[in-house]
């Protein structure tokens, strides 16, 4: 694997502090210094905290649309892949779901943040409604993953469990 750039260890750090410390914790100064960048480093790839704030946001973007490539071409079906992954991508400490997690400790302070979220969630969920007939079953596919993936994100060991039974909750919400 290749060494992580100055820009990715930059953003990679902008994401670590934001989930361990929150919006507060972020300064030019903690981020280039998690980073091991001098501040004028930091500033040759982003000039400001709004830039930060860009740069994360083009990453979730980016990480997103590979997620949602990815459920396309899952074997096992969208749904199955969508309600697996609500797990494995936090149990699993994927790119996506770390900035995920960074991305809703400055949703409030930034509404931009909220709007590029917003653009994904609807993307899924016309993935999902893509597969699944029913409109009502299609949005309790998307609920039952959210709640999966917040159980997983807080650590619950409940979680884990149900990656064996994914078929059986698929099968239980589009019953006919």
């Amino acid at each position: 694997m290749a060494k992580p750039t100055a820009k990715e260890r930059i953003l990679d750090s902008y994401e670590e502090i934001l989930i361990e410390q929150g919006p507060g914790g972020v300064t030019l100064d903690a981020v280039a210094a998690h980073a091991g960048v001098s501040k004028g480093g930091l500033l040759y790839h982003f000039g400001s905290k709004e830039a930060l704030v860009d740069g994360l946001m083009e990453r979730l973007a980016t990480l997103s649309e590979a997620d949602l490539e990815e459920a396309r071409k899952a074997p096992e079906g969208v749904v199955s892949w969508y309600l697996r992954t609500a797990i494995t991508d936090v149990t699993q400490r994927k790119a996506l779901h770390r900035t995920t997690m960074a991305t809703i400790r400055i949703m409030l302070n930034e509404p931009r943040v909220a709007e590029v979220v917003q653009v994904y969630n609807q993307k899924l969920h016309d993935l999902i409604s893509e597969h699944v007939d029913d409109p009502l079953a299609a949005e309790l596919i998307i609920l039952v993953g959210d709640g999966l993936y917040l159980r997983a994100a807080l650590g619950r060991d409940d979680a884990s469990p149900l990656l064996d039974r994914i078929d059986e909750i698929k099968a239980r919400i589009q019953r006919k």
